[in-house]
């Protein structure tokens, strides 16, 4: 639940920032975004645009609950490479494209701080040895082992 809480953070940042400050369909970075956006008008062009980029995240968060039935040593490795994978394309693709409103930085740059704040928030609550962990599923973790 709390990946998915994050996951929808980033998608929903960029959705509405660009919904703000984009005041015309030309002004939209990605050329995808921007012909949903001519084609359909601005705020239901970049609605069907989002829903269509983020299906296969919707599908691997589903798939997602499937997996937490394997032992822990494989769902752990799952678990790092699924955070790796969602914040390089939902953190990194969503942050360069609201970032690019407010922070002209090259797309590499703005990808790669989207990477790594959705990493830092990911291993931080998600992740046992984070000191956010809650401590009450730590505990309960260390009466498993």
């Amino acid at each position: 639940m709390k990946r998915t809480v994050l996951l929808f953070s980033f998608i929903f940042f960029d959705y509405f920032v660009t919904l703000r400050f984009c005041g015309s369909p030309l002004e939209e970075g990605n050329i995808y975004a921007r012909t949903f956006m001519q084609s359909y008008g601005k705020t239901v062009g970049l609605t069907v645009f989002v829903l269509l980029m983020n299906l296969p995240i919707y599908m691997i968060l589903c798939l997602d609950s499937h997996y937490v039935k394997l032992p822990e040593r494989f769902s752990n490795k799952i678990d790092v490479l699924t955070d790796l994978a969602f914040g390089w394309f939902v953190a990194g693709m969503h942050f360069c494209g609201a970032a690019s409103w407010f922070w002209t930085a090259p797309s590499m740059v703005s990808q790669t701080v989207g990477l790594m704040i959705y990493e830092l928030v990911a291993l931080s609550f998600f992740y046992p040895f984070s000191p956010l962990f809650p401590k009450s599923l730590r505990a309960g973790l260390r009466m498993e082992n």
